[in-house]
């Protein structure tokens, strides 16, 4: 029969304590008086072999029950010439008892580490299974939208008069809306499988943002940025920062500001987007910063604050949202540099100053 190596090594083990077993018994019997250390010797290999192998519960009784009576055989034996007391004999139940308890131990961490085993198999069948259904809604939403589009289009360009030109641009803002939530659905549900991280030049990756949306929108945009090399997934950060600067967007009007810091603090690094737009009470950049569970928005579906908020939890950081109503709105992400980090710095302000000009004065870095 085929024995893989560990199995031949458990049987060695076994063949091995078995062998030292014996000849402790046969010193056990030989010298009475001093049976103590070869009588403990058996018992203490007896618990070194059953950790280190697979028993079944009848071979691990029949194998106890044979150690019991030979050891107690032994004991009664050398109390019944006079060599030993009587109450020496109590060793035998005692060490059973001992033995019993560890087997039982050895049992529940058995049983522990099948349950871990078992949850590790789950989970990763369950993370094939989003994968693959990632996948799939992926290509089963965006189809159809995309053949949608092109038919609108073609309704708009073909003469159909202006009522007909105006309401195929009102199917096709709304296509443009379900496209953009069917990517940040997919990009949030991406989110939970685990990437590894990686140094990468953050600063470099700010620059390369701000030149992808510069020549979206009509705003004064601007990027500044020290914090050098961290350890990030590029693709995540990417997404984030599409969210932030999609809402920065979103809540600014032409001539507006849309500012990207960077910045190297004591034991952590932050990303801060500043905008000069709409703004939000404080009661709502609480709300914002202290919900747990999907984040709610102002406007819209709310997707894109929790997409920003997974990637910046899964690597232990944290979110800081501040503004004022018509004067702007700053959102700060931190990350640690390792587990004893700097709360996110407050913003920067100019004594006597109104509110629009302590904006101003963040925009111009004084």
């Amino acid at each position: 029969m085929y024995q893989t190596e560990g199995s031949k090594r458990r049987r060695l083990l076994l063949v091995a304590w078995a062998v030292v077993s014996a000849a402790n018994l046969v010193l056990m019997y030989l010298y009475p008086g001093k049976e103590t250390v070869p009588f403990h010797l058996v018992w203490i290999g007896l618990s070194i072999v059953y950790g280190f192998t697979a028993w079944s519960p009848l071979g691990m009784t029949a194998v106890l029950l044979t150690v019991a009576v030979t050891t107690g055989w032994i004991l009664i034996h050398h109390a019944g010439t006079g060599d030993i007391g009587w109450e020496e004999t109590t060793e035998v139940p005692l060490m059973t008892a001992v033995f019993g308890v560890m087997v039982w131990h050895v049992r529940l961490r058995q049983r522990a580490l099948s349950r871990v085993a078992q949850l590790a198999e789950h989970d990763r069948r369950q993370a094939e299974a989003q994968q693959l259904f990632v996948r799939l809604v992926s290509h089963e939403l965006r189809t159809p939208i995309t053949v949608a589009r092109g038919y609108t289009e073609l309704i708009r360009d073909g003469g159909g008069g202006p009522r007909v030109a105006e309401d195929a641009e009102i199917v096709l803002d709304e296509l443009g809306k379900l496209s953009r939530i069917t990517h940040r659905l997919v990009t949030l549900m991406q989110m939970s499988a685990a990437v590894a991280r990686h140094p990468t030049d953050i600063d470099a990756e700010l620059s390369r943002a701000l030149h992808r949306w510069a020549p979206t929108a009509n705003r004064i945009w601007s990027a500044r940025s020290a914090v050098g090399e961290a350890a990030v997934v590029p693709e995540r950060l990417e997404a984030a920062l599409d969210c932030l600067l999609e809402n920065a967007v979103k809540f600014t009007a032409d001539g507006d500001r849309i500012e990207i810091i960077g910045a190297r603090r004591p034991n952590a690094w932050t990303i801060e987007v500043l905008d000069t737009g709409a703004g939000m009470s404080p009661e709502q950049a609480a709300t914002l910063t202290a919900a747990t569970g999907p984040l709610p928005s102002i406007s819209g579906t709310g997707l894109g604050l929790a997409i920003v908020r997974t990637v910046v939890e899964a690597w232990g950081g944290r979110i800081a949202l501040r503004g004022e109503p018509g004067v702007g709105t700053s959102v700060t992400l931190w990350f640690p540099q390792d587990s004893s980090g700097d709360e996110p710095a407050a913003p920067h302000r100019v004594p006597g100053a109104t509110p629009a000009e302590n904006m101003t004065s963040k925009w111009l870095g004084r």
